[in-house]
């Protein structure tokens, strides 16, 4: 199984069915997402969509971290992955993507999770709680956990999406996300964060 990854700038084709599965689900993050690419789309750096088999299984994008800080930050938002798509790798090969993006940026990247099962996923992936914050859990973003993303998943490798190749696409094998989320937590995890 691959999950391919595209940017998008306008909300792409399945996120009603995408949306009404977070709605069922008990969340709201995708009609808010519909809004404010909508009435605000310069707000997010990337907002990506992932696909397997052609279908949309899931979006997250990154903003800037809207609470001050002692310097720039980034916040991962809107994540949700379809409950037909759940446990494939779909939310580690977008929230690992986001990262290397942000990478080159900042330092530092946060998120809210809002459940414990969401806590446990950021956690996974090199997270941290953090107490006392407009945000739940927070990451450093250190050079050798970027190196070695990038050294597993070079940009542009090759995804057909049926036409989508004026897109920037990646894909993602569900080997190669799980061992990078895991080395990438144990680095987080060396370095302190």
């Amino acid at each position: 199984m691959t999950v391919c990854l595209r940017r998008v700038s306008s909300l792409p084709n399945g996120f009603d069915m995408l949306r009404a599965d977070a709605e069922a689900d008990g969340h709201r993050q995708m009609t808010r997402l519909a809004s404010e690419l909508a009435l605000t789309p310069q707000l997010f750096h990337p907002v990506l969509a992932a696909y397997i088999d052609n279908s949309l299984a899931g979006i997250g994008a990154i903003t800037d971290e809207p609470q001050p800080m002692s310097e720039p930050a980034w916040r991962m938002r809107r994540l949700y992955v379809h409950r037909q798509f759940r446990r494939r790798g779909v939310g580690r090969a977008i929230a690992s993507e986001l990262l290397k993006e942000a990478a080159s940026k900042v330092r530092i990247v946060t998120v809210h999770a809002g459940t414990a099962n969401a806590a446990s996923f950021w956690e996974a992936l090199g997270f941290r709680q953090a107490a006392c914050k407009a945000w739940s859990h927070e990451t450093i973003i250190s050079p050798a956990l970027t190196a070695n993303w990038q050294e597993r998943h070079p940009e542009g490798l090759p995804c057909s999406m049926g036409g989508a190749s004026s897109q920037q696409a990646a894909r993602f094998d569900d080997a190669a996300i799980l061992s990078a989320a895991k080395s990438s937590a144990a680095r987080v995890g060396a370095d302190g964060a």
